[in-house]
């Protein structure tokens, strides 16, 4: 009973002392704010992070999500047709493409996907 306490009190005491060492030796010093920044393409590194971000850029990659996913659902639909029953799987794939092509229309009439204000 008592080896099976110091052996977990052994245990607990180097997980501690590794931690610690851990994080005593990760500590970076900052000695040029140049060096240390992330090159990004196109983006001044010294500027402030929190600039704001443009709504068009954000919109077009989830409309870009979107119509991936639905290839990766029609995808399987393609691959049934010749066991499945011919009219259902016609009517499910005007259904689904209906619907994106509907949500894409309403996006279109608000006004979401004008690029230039």
């Amino acid at each position: 009973m008592f080896a099976t306490l110091n052996l977990i009190m052994i245990i607990f005491i180097i997980a501690f002392i590794v931690s610690i060492l851990a994080s005593i030796l990760s500590k970076k010093a900052m000695t040029d704010r140049e060096k240390m920044t992330p090159i990004e393409c196109g983006f001044d590194p010294i500027s402030p992070s929190r600039l704001p971000f443009s709504l068009q850029f954000f919109l077009i990659a989830i409309i870009f999500l979107i119509f991936d996913v639905e290839i990766a659902l029609i995808l399987p639909l393609i691959m049934i047709i010749y066991t499945s029953n011919i009219y259902f799987w016609i009517y499910t794939g005007v259904f689904f493409i209906g619907i994106l092509l509907m949500g894409l229309y309403h996006e279109w009439n608000q006004g979401a996907l004008k690029w230039s204000n």
